[in-house]
């Protein structure tokens, strides 16, 4: 019995972790084209009524677009920040119903109670349904890498703020930034603090640091694209991107590195 439960364990979650985390197959975690200085800000855990319009403010100020990984029941209770998303032009994803790992769900409770109630939600209030995804923790399950990614395009990161833990000050979090930051690159940061594990304040730190962060950028000529857009680069499956497919349709093949 003891075999079965180990085994169960392996296949339904430490299988997806290596294929996915390690090995890159069936998600996105960077652009391809790496020439161009083009990278994505990713926002996950809200929105929050306090930091989210804060930030809004600091990338409509410097002119930056993102993606948003929302949680549904935030969503719900914030129809007006996800309205200002979009309005604004930012990119919203999919990150479940509420911040629970995916390994503690049945494929059926992932797809239905969490990533399709909350592409409901999202399309009931912007108009456009939701065609990224980005599971708590970057944890997916074995029914999530054969099932899932057929309708999403799963999206990590390739750069991790580790922002979540409130520290004496924004420096380390800046520096940590600003050397990892590469063409290409999605960045993972957070504009909420209530999920299991991260501190309330932190994100008070994550605007200071990122506010200095767009300030060095500026001057280096970064651009900052949505996920989508620079996504849009990507040749999968012998076929570039374009409008004539839908893109939720592009996640078969592993991701460039």
């Amino acid at each position: 019995m003891l075999v079965l439960l180990i085994l169960c364990v392996v296949v339904y979650m430490l299988i997806p972790y290596v294929l996915s985390r390690v090995c890159g197959l069936g998600v996105y975690r960077r652009g391809k084209n790496r020439q161009e200085k083009e990278f994505a800000f990713t926002f996950d855990d809200g929105p929050d009524p306090c930091y989210t319009p804060e930030l809004l403010d600091l990338l409509k100020q410097y002119g930056v677009k993102a993606t948003f990984f929302v949680l549904g029941s935030k969503a719900e209770r914030y129809p007006e920040l996800i309205w200002r998303m979009h309005e604004e032009g930012h990119q919203i994803g999919i990150h479940n119903y509420t911040h629970t790992c995916n390994w503690m769900l049945t494929p059926w409770e992932v797809k239905h109670q969490h990533v399709g109630r909350t592409a409901d939600i999202i399309e009931r209030i912007t108009g456009e349904r939701p065609t990224c995804y980005r599971p708590p923790w970057g944890l997916l399950n074995m029914g999530d890498l054969l099932f899932l990614r057929k309708s999403y395009r799963i999206v990590v990161w390739s750069v991790m703020g580790w922002d979540w833990k409130r520290q004496d000050d924004a420096e380390p979090l800046t520096q940590r930034l600003l050397s990892k930051i590469k063409p290409g690159a999605i960045v993972l940061l957070h504009d909420s603090g209530d999920t299991p594990g991260a501190d309330e304040e932190a994100p008070r730190q994550m605007l200071k640091a990122l506010q200095t962060v767009l300030q060095v950028l500026q001057h280096k000529g970064y651009q900052y694209m949505r996920t989508d857009k620079l996504l849009e680069y990507k040749a999968v499956e012998g076929y570039a991107m374009n409008q004539t497919i839908h893109p939720a349709k592009h996640i078969k093949s592993r991701v460039y590195e």
